[in-house]
């Protein structure tokens, strides 16, 4: 670890471990504090029903993998050719230009949208290579796959992986504060608070953009 990282550790955990209200942060679990998806009947019924739908996701995809492994044919003859891929490079068109507006506002739906890219870029590879396999287009869709496609997908997931890391830093900090604090806000309002706030007008955490970069270069 450098020493920024070092310091940064340090400064968490000592944050974490300082006493609040109930106890000592990062130490035990607090037994008075509720788990909001036992209490709330509402999230228990949507945890629930997404862990149905996604099991039920995984079930039928497995067995609608076996059935195109035996029944897709070898050739097919593919309509709207131009028109697919256009649209595919519109719409990459679109999530570039959303996610520069991103980092030019440095707005917290940035984490989205980089990990909404990065992958179109990873589907964009595959297909390339995929449908030019024993053509003379296949060195340059490899070429590209290899020296841009891949690489600015890595570099999105990358730094939305940093930046989602500082803002749950971030978060865990400024509750450790809130906790401490002689004066805080009531439970109500401190959930409407959070679900007024919108992705596309909230900063980054942190230290902004240079949270998505390495260390060496975030200055």
């Amino acid at each position: 670890m450098s020493q920024a990282e070092r310091r940064e550790l340090a400064s968490l955990l000592t944050t974490l471990d300082e006493p609040a209200q109930g106890g000592t942060l990062g130490a035990e679990p607090d037994p008075d504090r509720a788990d909001p998806f036992r209490v709330d009947p509402v999230l228990r019924r949507e945890r629930r029903l997404a862990l149905i739908v996604a099991a039920a996701c995984c079930v039928f995809l497995a067995g609608w993998i076996v059935v195109l492994a035996a029944t897709l044919p070898h050739h097919f003859d593919a309509h709207h050719w131009r028109a697919v891929w256009v649209n595919f490079d519109v719409f990459l068109l679109a999530a570039f230009a959303a996610t520069a507006w991103a980092i030019w506002r440095e707005r917290q739906v940035l984490i989205l949208l980089l990990m909404f890219t990065g992958t179109m870029l990873c589907c964009d590879a595959w297909f390339d290579v995929g449908t030019s396999l024993a053509t003379s287009g296949f060195g340059i869709s490899l070429l590209s796959a290899v020296v841009a496609e891949l690489p600015l997908a890595f570099l999105a997931f990358a730094g939305a992986r940093q930046l989602l890391r500082a803002t749950v830093v971030a978060g865990i900090l400024a509750g450790a504060s809130a906790q401490a604090s002689t004066v805080q806000a009531s439970t109500a309002q401190a959930s409407t608070a959070q679900a007024s706030c919108s992705l596309r007008r909230t900063a980054l955490a942190g230290s902004g953009l240079d949270e998505a970069l390495p260390r060496r270069m975030a200055r």
